[in-house]
């Protein structure tokens, strides 16, 4: 039987531009990935506002959930305020996970 696969959209927001977030999120899929999971797909993104991240990822969900546990805490540098999380159905038509500028 296979693990559930899931879609994760977050919104983290704080001080989370301009302190190496979205390169700390494609690490902590790359980890999450070496710990076992099959592939994260999705993207990362800094939104116009200037103070928000948004991540889509879809994975087994219990990959995104420790995806989503290390994005709460973050790199050194960030300060994360508040982090909103939406699951829903995985739609698999995600590329592998990268950076979006």
């Amino acid at each position: 039987m296979s693990a559930e696969r899931a879609r994760l959209t977050a919104q983290i927001r704080g001080r989370v531009q301009m302190v190496g977030f979205r390169v700390f999120a494609e690490q902590a899929v790359a980890r999450v990935e070496r710990d076992g999971a099959t592939a994260i797909t999705g993207w990362v993104r800094n939104c116009p506002d200037g103070a928000t991240l948004e991540v889509v990822a879809e994975g087994e969900r219990e990959a995104l959930q420790q995806l989503l546990d290390e994005l709460r805490i973050g790199p050194p540098a960030a300060l994360v305020r508040r982090v909103e999380e939406e699951w829903s159905a995985a739609s698999d038509d995600l590329e592998p996970f990268a950076l979006r500028y």
